[in-house]
């Protein structure tokens, strides 16, 4: 990748943290003489050991200025123009002031992200908490891990994840719930994968009502109804209760086990559990007798269990199965929840949720408030909890809260009910928000646009899901004038005179943010917190740039500590955990009527969030390159929609357009779609405009899982894609996406007029207007087909394929002329007759992206080779020997093949 607009900052390699999911993996970038970014695996970081998913292998193509925002800019009528940081910040500033001599504290509000670093999450919270005095900072984690956080607090008395990685590889039974773990924490799946190679009698159960790449090395698979989760593990905990139970640890380190025991109950027999969650009794009872025979079982969640209106009781449910066992706080046990984001751990350490405060200290105790207080030396620090994300957005369009700041995050495509959240921001009197690029649907919303650093250029520290602080360093410079996250907060409080803001680099602001960890922790009568690394407070500027991983708590200079809860001692006043009664219940709102079926949302391999990073990457968009409904066939047939083809998804708040498919992974009466298209990448796939907003009662996350929809045809006269080097106006088009090549832009297109309209239409979009232009066509008025190319001295400029039928030209081996100085004549009659001048120059729809490995390709070395492993293919074609991501996708090629010669 070159780095133009860039130059390095390090002339060596340079040792930092992925920005993408919880894993948290260590990365090596350096930067050449010539300009070039190289990006590898940190052998060191224990995390991931030297390896990267194919996202964190393309870093380096999602770097550079194309799109950012590089300067402060004010919206004035309706048009963006670029102002000072001067006058950008007094804006800011003023405007917040304005609003809290008015209105009070309350009518203010930050909107922060996983994305930010511990440094900036700490001074965002300070500044809130501690000086404008409201707790209305809430964080998009809480879309992700709220209802974790709220599951350790009730159990363990803190916001706890009590093992690390390694638990993983000496456990005997590894159940993942909710967790597609080979495409959403890639590295952490291989190395299960690895695990279970080495030991075949590890067995590793997977709980997801799909059937996900991740089931690959499940020996079990448990594809429960949605939303019955509860109903499985307290099954479960009654199962235990029977057969495996440690009595001596349950007496001596907890408390309610009766009461839970009791609630447990009314899930019912093993039969009543099976005939709920809609499971085989024989698979059902299978499970249960592998986890009460087993004493080393890791429990790993993430966002199936989490986005839920009961997401609390299931954290809970499941880490109630650990306690009753007494496996937990050992090597190779306990319940593990996995984070989504870089820092959402880091953000949950410093406060950043509207109901906590920094160091893991309690909102609602007064000792606690009145020592963070004396300690940040503050007017005050907020007396009762913030908004909680969906609230936060329905009182601004209320008209309660009157400003908000939004950091490093996309609540317009990102949040449930979303229309309503835009609705929202256009009402409310002023929004300002800190990015990296300038083109998001919120920041179309926009009054105030600060330019804030991105991954390579900022510096600070992140905290992955088994508690291991790692350094983000930088190896660029910061483009135009885009600043830190944190010297944007601390420039504007200094602006509405608050003291404590003077931090000159993160490492003071590390160095503030340990030394309050362990602040009054333990004394005085207050609460020992877990959360503490006074350790690492008092470091010198070197020692926090060359800081290595390190697992928290670090109450000393050498501690480092890999487990906790080990010695049987828990986080509550009394040491003890806490059963926690869950009932099961079923989701707010079920299918039926107008609307029979259930919306699940989720993650594909190679996107992440709303693709403001992840869809610059040619690499990154060739996988799966267009939203999608997949879908039961009988549903779509009931539905009378077909594979291939666009259908709308409707539900109460909205409704989204996107192509059916059959992966064969889903249940008869659920959809699935990805969560990645936003309005800068799709016409009409902002998925969280469809999804219902209830929230959990405990955490406020919502139920991103179980949304009642109906789908039906979304009827157009034409399909269609272009190529172009240029980007287009794409008005005409009924339905379109965006997908970003090598040299071009690709967009799928189908639209609602007439056919007959294709010609005119596309010299129009296209730009040609000279009828000497080199414009080369092709049109078959009966079998309704148009093509046509624009060349610019004999090289491609665009090229467009309009036709009656979905099934067009394969994209890949068009996108290859877009390589070629010059086309050659056998090049233009391809082009125009549709395919490629010889066969097997297409390799068809990319499986392996980290070699560009097509699905063709490696059906074709199945066939050719006789070949009947992943190894194999490996050797022949490359295909898998990276990351390992498609190797999922590999074998049931080489099934398919297989089923398919037989």
């Amino acid at each position: 990748m070159e780095l133009s607009a860039h130059f390095p900052i390090a002339s060596t390699s340079v040792k930092t943290t992925c920005p993408y999911c919880g894993v948290g993996c260590g990365v090596s970038a350096q930067v050449g003489q010539d300009g070039t970014l190289a990006i590898a695996g940190d052998a060191a970081h224990p995390a991931s050991q030297g390896r990267l998913c194919v996202k964190g292998s393309a870093l380096g193509e999602t770097l550079g200025n194309r799109g950012r925002l590089l300067a402060p800019m004010l919206r004035e009528e309706g048009a963006l123009r670029e102002a000072s940081w001067d006058e950008a910040l007094d804006k800011v500033a003023s405007g917040f002031a304005r609003v809290i001599a008015e209105h009070g504290p309350d009518a203010v509000a930050l909107y922060v992200s996983g994305q930010l670093l511990t440094e900036d999450y700490y001074v965002a919270n300070k500044f809130m908490k501690g000086y404008v005095g409201s707790a209305n900072i809430d964080t998009n984690s809480r879309l992700c891990m709220s209802s974790a956080v709220a599951g350790h607090k009730r159990a363990f008395g803190e916001d706890i994840v009590p093992g690390c990685y390694e638990d993983f590889e000496q456990a005997d039974l590894i159940v993942l719930v909710g967790s597609n773990a080979a495409w959403c924490h890639p590295t952490l799946y291989q190395r299960i994968a690895r695990a279970k190679q080495d030991r075949p009698d590890l067995k590793v159960v997977v709980v997801d009502p799909r059937r996900t790449a991740t089931c690959d090395i499940a020996d079990l698979h448990l594809p429960v109804k949605p939303g019955t989760d509860v109903w499985l593990f307290d099954g479960l905990l009654g199962h235990l209760a029977q057969h495996a139970a440690d009595d001596s640890f349950i007496e001596a380190h907890t408390t309610g086990v009766a009461d839970a025991l009791d609630a447990a109950g009314k899930a019912g027999t093993l039969a009543e559990v099976a005939k709920a969650c809609r499971l085989d009794p024989r698979d059902l009872e299978r499970f249960y007798d592998l986890f009460a025979n087993t004493e080393k079982v890791v429990t790993a969640f993430t966002m199936g269990v989490n986005q839920s209106t009961s997401g609390a009781d299931k954290v809970n449910a499941i880490i109630n199965c650990h306690l009753i066992t007494g496996r937990i706080g050992r090597p190779g046990m306990g319940p593990f929840s996995l984070t989504g984001q870089p820092n959402a751990m880091g953000g949950r350490e410093v406060g950043g949720l509207a109901n906590m405060l920094a160091a893991h200290m309690d909102l609602d105790d007064a000792a606690q408030r009145g020592a963070l207080q004396e300690f940040w030396d503050s007017p005050h620090v907020a007396g009762k909890p913030g908004l909680k994300a969906v609230d936060l957005f329905r009182a601004i369009e209320d008209g309660k809260v009157k400003a908000v700041w939004i950091m490093a995050t996309n609540p317009l495509v990102s949040l449930p009910d979303a229309d309503q959240a835009r609705r929202a921001l256009e009402k409310c009197e002023l929004v300002v928000a800190s990015d990296v690029v300038l083109g998001t649907d919120t920041n179309d919303a926009a009054h105030v646009l600060l330019p804030a650093l991105g991954w390579g250029e900022k510096d600070g520290t992140v905290t992955n899901s088994e508690r291991c602080i790692s350094r983000q360093r930088a190896f660029l410079s910061a483009p135009g004038s885009a600043r830190a996250d944190w010297d944007i907060i601390c420039d504007v409080a200094r602006r509405m005179g608050f003291k404590g803001f003077d931090f000159t680099s993160p490492h003071e602001i590390f160095d503030e943010h340990a030394r309050l960890s362990g602040w009054k922790n333990g004394t005085d009568g207050q609460r020992r917190r877990l959360f503490d690394v006074k350790g690492l407070a008092g470091m010198t500027r070197a020692d926090y740039d060359a800081l290595d991983p390190v697992q928290w708590p670090v109450r000393t200079p050498e501690e480092r500590t890999a487990r906790l809860f080990g010695d049987g001692r828990f986080a509550h006043g009394d040491g003890r955990a806490r059963f926690v009664p869950t009932v099961p219940r079923a989701p707010a709102h079920l299918p039926g009527g107008e609307y029979p079926l259930v919306l699940n949302t989720g993650r594909v391999r190679d996107q992440w969030h709303t693709m403001t990073r992840t869809g610059r990457s040619q690499k990154l968009a060739e996988h799966i390159p267009e939203p999608y409904i997949d879908m039961h066939p009988q549903d779509a047939l009931l539905c009378g929609v077909k594979a291939g083809e666009l259908a709308r998804v409707t539900s109460d708040w909205g409704a989204v357009v996107a192509r059916v498919q059959h992966g064969g992974g889903i249940a008869r009466g659920s959809v699935f779609m990805p969560i990645h298209w936003s309005g800068q990448t799709a016409s009409d796939a902002r998925v969280g405009t469809v999804v219902n907003p209830a929230v959990d009662p405990v955490s406020g996350e919502p139920e991103f899982k179980h949304t009642p929809v109906r789908i039906e045809p979304f009827g157009v006269t034409w399909f269609g894609f272009i190529l172009s080097r240029t980007e287009l106006p794409l008005r005409e088009a009924s339905n379109w996406t965006r997908v970003q090549g090598k040299d071009f832009v690709r967009y799928e297109l189908a639209g609602r007029k007439p056919f007959a309209a294709a010609h005119d239409w596309a010299r129009k979009l296209l730009d040609v207007h000279d009828d000497d232009a080199d414009w080369i066509e092709v049109e078959d008025k009966n079998g309704g087909m148009y093509r046509a190319v624009h060349l610019v001295d004999g090289r491609i400029e665009a090229c467009l394929f309009v036709a009656q039928r979905a099934d067009l030209p394969a994209r890949t081996w068009l996108a290859s002329m877009f390589d070629k100085e010059q086309l050659e004549p056998a090049d233009r009659i391809s082009l125009l007759a549709g395919r490629a001048k010889e066969p097997g120059i297409d390799p068809g729809p990319t499986v392996c992206s980290c070699f560009g490995v097509g699905r063709k390709t490696i059906e074709i070395a199945i066939r050719q080779n006789n070949l009947c492993d992943a190894a194999g293919v490996t050797a022949c074609t490359k295909a898998g020997g990276n990351c390992g991501s498609c190797i999922p996708e590999i074998r049931s090629l080489l099934a398919e093949t297989q089923v398919a010669e037989a």
